[in-house]
Parts: C-alpha cells; sequence; structure tokens
C-alpha cells in the first residue's frame, strides 16, 4: 500500500508523516477532527496503514470552525 495515497479514494493524503524519514512535527492532520464514519467505511485492510486526504477524512480545522462559531463583539 502506497502511504501517500489516501486509502479511501487514491489521491495524495498530503501527509508529512507519509513522505519524511525524519519525525514530524507538523501536519495538516494534527490541527483536524477526523470524521469517525471516514475511518468506519475503510476495509479492515487499510486501517492504520495510510492517512486518509483531508476531503475523505470529513476534515475541517478546529482553530478555524471555532473562529466561525464565534460572535461578533
Amino acid at each position: 500500500m502506497n502511504t501517500n495515497l489516501c486509502p479511501a479514494c487514491g489521491q495524495p493524503n498530503s501527509c508529512a508523516q507519509a513522505t519524511s524519514d525524519n519525525e514530524v512535527t507538523h501536519c495538516w492532520c494534527f490541527e483536524v477532527e477526523v470524521q469517525p464514519q471516514a475511518l468506519q467505511e475503510l476495509p479492515p485492510e487499510a486501517l492504520n496503514r495510510a492517512c486518509l486526504c483531508p476531503r475523505c477524512a470529513g476534515a475541517v480545522h478546529s482553530s478555524v470552525s471555532q473562529e466561525h462559531d464565534r460572535e461578533p463583539d
């Protein structure tokens, strides 16, 4: 399995961990909540093998969504 590709759609997953041999300190997935349904839809053999892409993960940046949820002062 190619760890650079999303196991759900086959497109690049933009995962910093998959493209680096060094310890990764930042990746898009560190700042988002992956939707549980996205993981449930994967076949068992794909779990914990490669990262989903942001689109398939249903990822919404937590900091961005919190800013949008705030009422203006």
